[in-house]
């Protein structure tokens, strides 16, 4: 310590106390590794993080991922700190600081700006949203993808749009969890030099010391995986630390991994209980003599010395802000010498999206042996790629089979000798992918994953994070029932369907047919808050006559009227998703043949229909016909919703078998005799 400059160990220490107060103040909280890596992000945010407090939405600023969000006073120090702005959804810039001292008085409390994990979106200068172990690591990993991508995109001679770098703060438990291993190993594969993880090696959980459950040898992990590794052994270490930051900064063929030592508990001398300091208070006494040690007012609270701003201002906030300033005027030559490579930028940061964004979408005509809608669906995102440049994405391993491949001249692949491709290979990472994808769309390129539904169940934290951070992700799942047919029950996804419907926020769209699938894509690229859930089939469909039936506008509105009586009022009605449409529609015929009055509705999106008016949900499923039969070949949680409780769900209550599809229709009722007989049945009841 004796040889750092005066304001660089109070700046530390404020960052310390702060801290500490704050967990004190809320009497919950991990004080412990905000006081020991205080003078790690101290030294990156001011010697070398390039990112403007005035404009922390600036496109090619540096990333901060805080992969250990329980340390989150660590964030909202420097936020405070450095003064940075608060920005709204609109991209307006409120004049205000995203975090006050009020706000961190309140740290923990409700609607203040500084929740016990960070929160992107409700508090500017936040990245993402990290809280799960592991998420943020794997997340930057996507930002990393995003920012080579968009640097050979948009670069140009003399105009270096994109070449931001990525860090995350990452603790043992980053390290132990599986998606955090997925996301390095395929960081690695890519060679992405733009990324820089800074693991803290203090060895302290939430149950102790890692001994109990970890011994990896976690530098020669990540070298294995392709990474430069290099080390500080004291996280204390100004100059050690600069080192291993100007090392990340001069490789150029990897990313970076820096294990940094520390010891989480720090404070008084006489501290010796490891975990409360990890993850609890350290109470008032204890605070006082910490502060004591470090030459601090004991007794003031929440104390911010005027010379720590002062230093802060001109440190990062005078750097950064010529780095700002140099940008917005490159950009300004940008658009005189590549006008449209500029409005595609433009458009992307905004999530706007280009003219002609659904120009040539293709066209399905009637046809009684119809299209898989997972063939549909590629045919309609190769078509939508070539009209939004920034529009990228791929799969788990199974593109021939969600038919996700963009095929297109110049499409090409993602790959480590070649950052422009658009074609996304993330190996068997299900996990990793929904985190790379939410870390891509939060640097706001539009990225897709695809995979089976049945393997949703991998990727499920990151997708619900999606959904929290309202970031517009597509997740595409085909094989999407027990269609899946002879691969048997570990394949066929049974409670998938209600499992996404219940994470708020998750658009689900399950079409019923090509030109439902055409619709489903129309919504999935208007949206600029919400991510989908495209559920589509991996049997064909029959492609519906809408010369004779419903238009395939209405999966705009969620569910809508596909076919019904020629006049008056029905008696029944057939609910339905997907496949099961097409089975509702042979059963009306049926029926209306016999002379029943039956009213078939696709039901493409349950959240879409929510959202309609009271009114129109009432024209589709009138309260005051009570006869319904709902049909879908996965779980009937949630059915009862639109079935009533006296109508009958046709679905899957059990797991599924290995069997060819129509056997499979067979045993477990999903044929249209079955749904005319519910259909009669419910008749009868009424009568």
């Amino acid at each position: 310590m004796a040889h750092q400059p005066t304001t660089d160990q109070l700046a530390i220490n404020t960052i310390r106390t702060l801290s500490m107060d704050a967990v004190q103040a809320a009497n919950s909280g991990h004080p412990g590794t905000a006081m020991a890596l205080a003078p790690v992000v101290y030294l990156l945010w001011q010697r070398f993080l390039r990112f403007d407090p005035n404009d922390p939405i600036w496109p090619n600023r540096d990333r901060f991922v805080l992969s250990i969000g329980h340390a989150s006073m660590l964030l909202y120090s420097m936020l405070h700190l450095t003064g940075v702005k608060a920005v709204n959804a609109k991209y307006e810039q409120l004049g205000e600081l995203s975090v006050t001292l009020d706000d961190i008085k309140c740290f923990r409390q409700l609607d203040s700006k500084c929740p016990g994990h960070p929160e992107y979106r409700w508090t500017s200068g936040v990245e993402t949203t990290t809280g799960p172990l592991g998420q943020g690591v794997a997340t930057s990993v996507g930002m990393a993808m995003a920012g080579s991508w968009m640097a050979e995109h948009f670069n140009r001679p003399g105009f270096g749009m994109f070449g931001y770098n990525v860090y995350a703060l990452a603790g043992d438990g980053c390290m132990m969890e599986g998606v955090s291993n997925e996301a390095a190993s395929l960081a690695g594969h890519l060679k992405l030099s733009n990324l820089c993880w800074i693991y803290d090696n203090n060895k302290i959980t939430i149950e102790g010391h890692t001994d109990w459950a970890f011994s990896d040898d976690v530098a020669t992990r990540f070298i294995s995986y392709g990474w430069n590794v290099t080390r500080v052994g004291d996280a204390n270490d100004l100059d050690m630390l600069t080192r291993a930051f100007n090392t990340f900064h001069s490789t150029h063929d990897r990313p970076t991994l820096i294990i940094v030592d520390s010891h989480i508990a720090y404070g008084a001398p006489n501290k010796q209980d490891t975990h409360a300091a990890h993850g609890e208070p350290l109470g008032e006494e204890e605070i006082r003599l910490t502060k004591r040690n470090y030459g601090w007012p004991e007794d003031a609270k929440f104390l911010v010395p005027d010379e720590v701003r002062t230093h802060f201002e001109e440190g990062i906030g005078v750097r950064s802000a010529t780095l700002r300033r140099e940008w917005f005027e490159r950009f300004e030559a940008y658009e005189q010498e590549y006008p449209d490579l500029a409005d595609q930028l433009y458009q992307m940061q905004h999530r706007d999206l280009p003219d002609g964004w659904d120009k040539d979408m293709p066209t399905f005509a009637p046809d009684a042996k119809g299209l898989a809608g997972r063939e549909a669906s590629g045919k309609v995102l190769n078509t939508l790629a070539q009209n939004v440049p920034w529009l990228i994405g791929g799969s788990a391993d199974l593109s021939p089979s969600t038919k996700t491949r963009l095929i297109f001249e110049g499409a090409g692949d993602f790959s480590g000798s070649n950052h422009a491709g658009r074609n996304l290979h993330f190996g068997v990472r299900e996990h990793a992918m929904g985190a790379i994808l939410n870390g891509m769309s939060l640097s706001k390129v539009r990225p897709y994953g695809s995979g089976f539904l049945i393997f949703s169940d991998y990727g499920r934290p990151a997708i619900r994070l999606s959904a929290l951070m309202e970031i517009p992700v597509i997740h595409i799942f085909t094989h999407d029932s027990i269609g899946v047919g002879e691969d048997g029950p570990t394949h066929q996804p049974i409670e998938q369907l209600a499992s996404l419907r219940s994470i708020p926020g998750l658009i689900t769209l399950r079409p019923a047919d090509a030109n439902e699938v055409i619709e489903a894509w129309r919504v999935i690229m208007q949206l600029r808050h919400e991510p989908v859930a495209l559920v589509l089939t991996r049997q064909a469909l029959p492609t519906v006559d809408r010369s004779v039936y419903g238009s395939a506008e209405g999966v705009a509105k969620g569910a809508y009227v596909l076919a019904d009586v020629d006049g008056g009022k029905p008696e029944v009605l057939l609910l339905a998703s997907g496949s099961e449409v097409a089975l509702c529609v042979n059963a009306y015929e049926q029926l209306k043949a016999e002379g029943v009055k039956a009213r078939v509705v696709s039901m493409p999106s349950w959240e879409l229909f929510e959202q309609q008016a009271a009114d129109y949900r009432e024209s589709v499923i009138p309260s005051s016909v009570t006869a319904r039969v709902a049909v879908e070949q996965a779980a009937t949680f949630g059915w009862a919703k639109y079935a009533g409780i006296t109508g009958e769900i046709i679905g899957m209550n059990t797991f599924g078998a290995s069997a060819p599809l129509k056997e499979l229709q067979r045993k477990f009722g999903f044929t249209p005799d079955r749904i005319v007989a519910a259909a009669k049945e419910q008749l009868a009841a009424q009568k």
